[in-house]
């Protein structure tokens, strides 16, 4: 499943949780964001045990400065609410899933 996250809702569906989470931070007129979407919502459908989360910059300001987004798509990996990967540009769907392997326990 995947979540369109806002301020209100970030923390309970990633900074309060435990285990792994995926963020995207992305814009409706990014190029490389539009790439990155489908990848991003086949992961969402594959991984039970992953929340996958969007954020749009545009509507959520608040939550790209509290993580310092100057570029998109930025992909933030949490575990256990705490950022433990930052990646920017766009990443295939092996490799995120070999970034998301390795915080698996």
């Amino acid at each position: 499943m995947e979540y369109e996250l806002t301020k209100n809702n970030f923390d309970e569906l990633v900074t309060n949780k435990k285990g792994i989470a995926l963020v995207d931070f992305w814009a409706s007129w990014c190029g490389p964001c539009q790439m990155q979407a489908p990848v991003i919502e086949e992961l969402a459908d594959e991984l039970d045990d992953v929340v996958i989360g969007k954020v749009n910059v545009d509507e959520q300001p608040e939550l790209a400065m509290q993580f310092n987004i100057s570029s998109i798509p930025t992909l933030i990996i949490f575990m256990d609410g705490r950022c433990v990967s930052t990646q920017v540009g766009y990443h295939s769907k092996r490799d995120l899933m070999m970034l998301i392997n390795q915080f698996r326990k």
